[in-house]
């Protein structure tokens, strides 16, 4: 597990091929492994892989999460809010488990946040994913999961470069 967490890196290019069946199921499975509180699974998912919606997936937020229009997959999270008060959580677990995932079977992947973010000054991030993809209440759009073939190498943050001062011992 170490090894993989050494590898993650957010890849925002990717790859013109899709991800074969295998590790489409891989990576199903492993978001429906994910834990949640009390084990209600409030999470859901779309797994979305046509590329016109991918590219309209990109230009949410003015385009800071362009790198979806590339990836070959996009999971998009979302949370039941009628389901858990956790929902944010529970999403947020199954998030990065996807990207751990994709790291493990030679994947890159790159976090695009929607929940608490605008997409526009008339509309949140949140309302256009729900436009485009037609979600309902009470789901909720916590982020979108770009994954596909890096073509991008991105090397492990050096053990030394770790930020150790933000571990306290005992107390703050």
């Amino acid at each position: 597990m170490l090894e993989i967490l050494r590898k993650r890196r957010s890849i925002r290019k990717f790859q013109d091929r899709p991800l074969t069946r295998e590790q489409k199921g891989a990576l199903e499975e492993a978001i429906l492994r994910a834990p949640s509180a009390k084990n209600l699974k409030s999470w859901e998912f779309i797994m979305v892989d046509d590329k016109e919606i991918l590219q309209k997936l990109s230009e949410v937020r003015g385009g800071s999460s362009s790198f979806l229009a590339g990836s070959s997959v996009a999971i998009v999270v979302l949370g039941n809010e009628e389901v858990a008060d956790t929902w944010v959580e529970d999403a947020s677990l199954a998030a990065i488990i996807a990207q751990l995932t994709a790291t493990s079977l030679g994947l890159g992947s790159c976090w695009a946040h929607i929940r608490n973010r605008d997409h526009s000054p008339q509309k949140t991030a949140e309302d256009h994913v729900r436009e485009l993809l037609d979600i309902s209440r009470p789901f909720r759009v916590v982020c979108v999961i770009g994954i596909g073939h890096p073509a991008e190498e991105k090397l492990p943050v050096p053990k030394e470069e770790l930020p150790f001062e933000k571990i306290h011992r005992n107390r703050f």
